[in-house]
């Protein structure tokens, strides 16, 4: 048995294939032509090592090898599999026939696949080249994925291909800069915000902004089972395109991935009303402009009647479609900028609303320079509807709480167990942490600014004046003493 292939060389190899398009057209662009291509190089090998098995099990008879391929998790068909793109990798139509083979996989695999690979264009002018240019780069890319075995047989663990898949998203996001944000949220600011939550095992999980699904995948993770509804919506087409792979590729094949404005057109729906859930979670563009705040006050589901947020910001839009979905014992958490904690007017409102409501839970602030694209910190908030007795908001200032890093600051594992440990233990912590009372908050006119109830002041230690004049009064002397020798040496060399 030859050495399995590990994550990091699947990660190196696959990384590598970006080079075919560097430089060719924008990072946010690339990475659906390479994660596309990695998707068919795993579904074909998936189903070529099946078929193996089934011919060993059944002794070469291919009539029922076929009925038993026919109930896979997935169909291949034969010219459209990796292999058959491969051997006409010479052809003059290379990105016709990809993207004809990519046709024939939604068509088998309609309930899983619908519509997947609609936003992909292999045979792009605009975006690839011309035919002569165009076809160079496919055929790279074809070799590049071809030296990878990513039989199940030969792979390190059962997430192997998905995790590899969320590496590359996650550097894709570095790579694309400003606009990162829209399809990727930072492991570390994920895996904290699905603690907080705190999921359970039946939950039926929703994340409203879900771009390549990263987030409830570490809900999921959280609970550790499988025997979890996951449920998202995703404005961008090729991101929503790339949850739905990589729900299929960490065998989350019954998540619920739909594509369009959560907040124009909210398509998570049961019996014409908003479906409901247990914990909401996301990470949402921070401030958005022109929401959608004309048509908000007539909206269908009367998720407003709290208040309209204001048109230039659509954080609370985000906050308020998220608690109305929520069940009556449902809990959510969400990132968002600092600005919410504070910001008047109709926000303000909004805000004092939720706290007469008993729905927040606690105020987390995290390190600046944590997400791609802007390097301004955030808040995780996290609510539940089902406080009970429990009037209190817990603060926490994690904003000092991070690992340094090269492009973004980094929450390493133990920053986020203290984190999740202070939260769980409801602590009040001296300079981190503070429990506060409604009456505080309403005192504070329902401003949630953290430094208003956790003190984070360092006094300066206090100088001694003396000590530090004799220290001055030494160092002239020794200065006056170099003065001295340097004159002495100048003379000697006639330069003086």
């Amino acid at each position: 048995m030859g050495q399995k292939l590990t994550q990091a060389t699947i990660n190196q190899k696959v990384w590598k294939a970006c080079d075919t398009f560097r430089g060719t057209i924008d990072a946010t662009q690339y990475k659906d032509y390479i994660l596309t291509m990695l998707f068919l190089k795993y579904i074909t090998d998936v189903n070529k090592e099946k078929r193996q098995a089934y011919m060993e099990k059944y002794n070469g008879d291919h009539s029922r090898v076929e009925r038993a391929m026919a109930h896979e998790r997935f169909q291949v068909p034969a010219n459209s599999s990796f292999d058959y793109l491969y051997q006409n990798r010479n052809a003059d139509n290379l990105g016709e026939l990809i993207n004809i083979a990519l046709e024939n996989i939604e068509d088998a695999n309609r309930s899983k696949l619908e519509k997947v690979f609609r936003n992909i264009d292999y045979n792009s002018e605009p975006n690839l080249g011309q035919t002569k240019d165009r076809n160079r780069r496919l055929k790279n890319l074809l070799g590049d994925f071809e030296g990878l075995d990513l039989r199940p047989s030969n792979l390190q663990g059962n997430d192997v291909i998905g995790d590899a898949y969320e590496y590359l998203i996650a550097n894709f996001a570095s790579d694309a800069g400003k606009k990162a944000g829209e399809f990727y949220t930072p492991a570390q600011v994920s895996t904290l915000l699905a603690k907080l939550v705190e999921p359970e095992s039946g939950d039926r999980v929703c994340d409203p902004t879900c771009g390549s699904g990263s987030l409830l995948l570490k809900v999921a993770d959280e609970v550790g089972s499988k025997n979890i509804s996951l449920n998202g919506q995703e404005i961008n087409g090729s991101t929503w395109a790339l949850a739905r792979m990589n729900m299929f590729l960490h065998e989350m094949d019954n998540a619920h991935i739909e594509w369009g404005d959560t907040l124009n057109n909210p398509k998570l729906k049961e019996n014409d009303a908003l479906m409901k859930f247990d914990i909401v979670v996301a990470n949402p563009p921070f401030s958005l402009d022109k929401w959608g705040a004309e048509d908000a006050t007539s909206d269908r589901y009367n998720r407003f009647h709290r208040g309209v947020p204001p048109k230039s910001k659509g954080d609370y839009a985000f906050l308020t479609h998220m608690i109305e979905t929520l069940n009556e014992h449902g809990r959510a958490g969400v990132v968002l900028p600092h600005g919410v904690l504070f910001r008047g007017s109709s926000e303000g409102k909004i805000r004092k609303q939720f706290m007469k409501e008993n729905l927040l839970k606690a105020v987390i602030g995290l390190p600046a320079n944590l997400f791609f694209g802007t390097g301004i910190p955030a808040c995780i908030l996290v609510f539940d509807k089902n406080k009970g007795e429990n009037t209190e908001v817990l603060f926490i200032d994690a904003s000092n709480e991070y690992e340094s890093g090269k492009n973004q600051n980094q929450l390493t594992h133990e920053h986020i167990q203290k984190i999740y440990d202070t939260y769980s233990n409801w602590d009040t912590i001296d300079k981190y942490s503070y429990v506060a009372s409604q009456e505080e908050i309403e005192e504070n006119d329902y401003n949630l600014n953290i430094p208003r109830y956790v003190d984070t002041f360092e006094e300066e230690e206090p100088v001694d004046i003396q000590a530090t004049q004799k220290k001055i009064t030494k160092l002239k002397s020794e200065l006056s003493s170099l003065e001295t020798q340097l004159d002495s040496h100048l003379k000697t060399l006639g330069l003086l």
